[in-house]
């Protein structure tokens, strides 16, 4: 029986980054369904540029050479997995409104689409979290 995971992604620095990619990898790993719906400032996940320069609480900044040494994977190189691996990336058409970003801003393989939506892939989730 397949499971299904839906995740919400409303902060965007990059810690919340990899608690979001490694779920929804660690989930389609294991054969479920994974959709990502990123609102607010979950948005910076997936914009082109942002996701590269994600920010990290203060005093916490030597992580990043920590990350370095144990071979983790960077937040590109997650998107990349993920989108390989069918993880379902839905943008909240509102937040780009509010915002003014258009879907060109982002990632390619995204799916803009407004809170209903998600709430349709999420109606039947095994497993339902937010970051």
């Amino acid at each position: 029986m397949s499971k299904k995971v839906a995740i919400i992604a409303s902060n965007g620095g990059l810690f919340d980054a990899y608690k979001v990619f490694n779920i929804a990898t660690a989930a389609a790993a294991s054969e479920a369904e994974v959709g990502i719906f990123f609102t607010f400032d979950g948005l910076q996940l997936v914009h082109k540029e942002a996701h590269k320069q994600l920010p990290i609480p203060e005093g916490r900044e030597a992580i990043r050479e920590g990350f370095k040494q144990q071979n983790v994977p960077s937040i590109s190189e997650l998107i990349e997995i993920a989108q390989e691996m069918d993880v379902k990336f839905i943008v909240c058409q509102m937040t780009m409104d509010v915002m003014n970003m258009t879907k060109d801003e982002f990632v390619e393989g995204i799916e803009v689409a407004g809170a209903a939506s998600f709430i349709h892939f999420a109606s039947d989730a095994d497993i339902s979290l937010t970051f």
